[in-house]
Formats: structure tokens, sequence, C-alpha cells
């Protein structure tokens, strides 16, 4: 080990005893939170140790279900959604696999995960994945209730103690194409056409246009503006009346979902950051509330009628975190989310 990465190392373990996060104290002190964990691979003596993993990740997170109850994390930079249950149902073809248990809900898109390290750090044992600019894509903690032994048991059955695992600087993200570029009244068109909110994606693709870009050309039609606090006082009506909602959160590599009611609503403020929490027995939110920049109520329609969401993005474009009403599939939307929408975001609202 050279002197830079003892350095690297030093510094990073003393912006965490002042108390800072692992992507936070990363990126005190100038790489990513991938580079941070990467470097602690066969150290000894240090508060962090880490081991490289290998795949295949579907077959690894399978593994995750002989170990009962777990915490299964993802962010974005201004948004964390934290789900405790069991891993179960996860199948997949390609890139693309879903985890279809009751508790932990997952998109994953495996081209984005570039490297995995089961991380311990005290009492805390976790595996950790990354995208190629080692940025965290979905973490995974065992709790209390976890099986420890089934744990480890799967750390040892793809732990790859030899592998050097290198990351790459970030890439600038690609500007839209300009509004005029776009052919608003065909991407109106197929909007309205749509059977289901899948489709969606193939939607924007087909049009090269951007997401909010496509809310803002078709304002008025399908998406309108809402107020900033929309989100605090969404949470705070769906708590109140017991509507079951769903909230999605995304990384690189993964979107986690929860589906259910929300009850205890805490907005927060420290250190001049302004936090918008649900603090649940088996779900936890933490979202920026200052980071929020716009928030869309948007109407897909759909063969089983119009869905509707609840979208937010931060200053730098990127999707935060997005609110539905809970609906299975062949189900309308529920009446009780819509009138919630309807109260917190009517339309021509927005502040």
């Amino acid at each position: 080990m050279n002197t830079s990465t003892h350095d690297l190392l030093d510094r990073f373990a003393q912006t965490r005893e002042a108390g800072k996060r692992h992507k936070d104290a990363a990126k005190a002190i100038g790489i990513s939170e991938g580079q941070a964990i990467a470097l602690h691979a066969g150290t000894s003596g240090r508060a962090i140790q880490a081991t490289p993993l290998r795949g295949p990740w579907l077959e690894l997170l399978q593994g995750l279900e002989a170990c009962g109850p777990v915490l299964a994390l993802t962010r974005n930079e201004s948004t964390v959604h934290e789900k405790t249950g069991t891993y179960r149902n996860l199948s997949g073809s390609g890139h693309v696999a879903l985890a279809l248990g009751e508790e932990i809900d997952l998109r994953l898109f495996f081209n984005h995960w570039h490297a995995g390290f089961a991380v311990s750090e005290g009492a805390s044992q976790s595996l950790q994945f990354f995208d190629k600019s080692g940025v965290a894509v979905h973490k995974v903690f065992a709790r209390d209730a976890t099986d420890r032994a089934a744990f480890q048991a799967l750390i040892d059955k793809h732990a790859d103690h030899g592998q050097v695992v290198a990351f790459v600087a970030s890439e600038s993200k690609p500007q839209p194409r300009p509004d005029g570029a776009i052919d608003a009244s065909a991407l109106s068109g197929a909007w309205a056409e749509m059977k289901d909110t899948h489709e969606f994606f193939s939607l924007l693709k087909k049009f090269d246009v951007e997401r909010q870009q496509s809310f803002r050309l078709t304002e008025g039609a399908f998406t309108h503006r809402a107020a900033k606090s929309t989100l605090r006082d969404l949470l705070h009506e769906a708590a109140f009346d017991g509507t079951p909602i769903m909230v999605f959160v995304g990384s690189p590599g993964c979107i986690q979902i929860h589906s259910g009611p929300v009850q205890r609503i805490e907005p927060m403020e420290m250190h001049g950051m302004r936090w918008l929490n649900v603090l649940d027995p088996g779900f936890n939110l933490h979202l920026r509330e200052d980071l929020v920049e716009s928030v869309w109520v948007v109407r897909k329609p759909t063969s089983d009628g119009v869905v509707t969401s609840v979208e937010a993005f931060d200053v730098d474009g990127t999707l935060m975190a997005m609110f539905f009403g809970v609906r299975k599939p062949g189900k309308p939307e529920l009446d009780a989310w819509r009138a919630i929408v309807e109260k917190v975001a009517p339309q021509g609202a927005a502040a």
C-alpha cells in the first residue's frame, strides 16, 4: 500500500469520526464512495473492513432469502429509501431483474452494477454495490433479526479477495435537445394512446425527450406544475386518512419501491439541511426538502384508467422520488389517492 493510499485512508477515517456518512466523507476528501470502500479491501487494523465480491449479482441477491429480514437501501443524491424485509421472488433476464417480495420490491439494472463489497464497521455488516464511477446503486444491511451465519456464508460464497476494483471519473450528464427540436404534437398524441404506464419509457426514447422536458411539452394536457411544499402536504394527507401509497426512489442501477400506508411524517432541519422523513416500522424515507427544485403532477392514460403520479426533481434536474396511489394491474387508481393529489396540488396553484 503506497503513501497516498495510507493518507486517503487516514483522512477518510478522520472525516468519518467527525460524523460524516461514507458518501459525504468520501466527497470531503475528493474521491467517490466506491473508491473509499475499495481502499479498505485487504487492509487490517482499520475501523472498516471490505471484501470484494463477485457475481452473478442476481444469484447473490437470491441468496439473501436464507438470511431472513435485512434492510434494503437505495438512494440518489438527495433522497434515501430504506425497507426492512426478506428478499423474495427475484428473477431476471440479461441485465434486468425484479424483486417482487411483499416488503422488498426492486427494479434492478445490472448493466450499472460495476462492483460489490462486503463491508463491516463495528457491529454493522453490509453488502454495498457501486456503478463504474463509484456511486452507490444499492446496499443491504444486516439487522438484529438477520441470520448472521447465513449472511456470512453468502459473503464467503461470493468473496473474491484478489480482485482489484478500479473506478472511472463520472461522465457529465447529457443535455436534452432543445424543446423546439421535439415534435410536441406527436409526443402528446402518443402519450394519449398509452395503455400502460411502462410504455412511458419507450415514449421518451422514441421522441428522444428528457423526462421533465416531456412534462413541459405536454403541460396543461397531461401534466401540471405543483408547489415545492406538495410532497410534505401529500405525505401528511396520506398519513391522516390512511391512504396506501407507492414511493419510488432510484439510483443508477436500482429503483426501490414502498407500497402501503405511511404514518409518522417528521420534517427536520439539521446543519442547514431540511429533511422530510417518513419514520415507520419497515419503511424510512429521507428526502432533502431544501433541494426540491420542481414538482409535477403527471397523468398517464392506461387500459385501467388514468394513473396519477407526483414527481420531484432537484436543482440538477435529477428525479428525487415519485409518488403514486397503491394500485394493482387491472384495477383503477384509488379515488382516495386522486382526491389527495387534487387537494394538495390543484392545477394552476403552483408557487
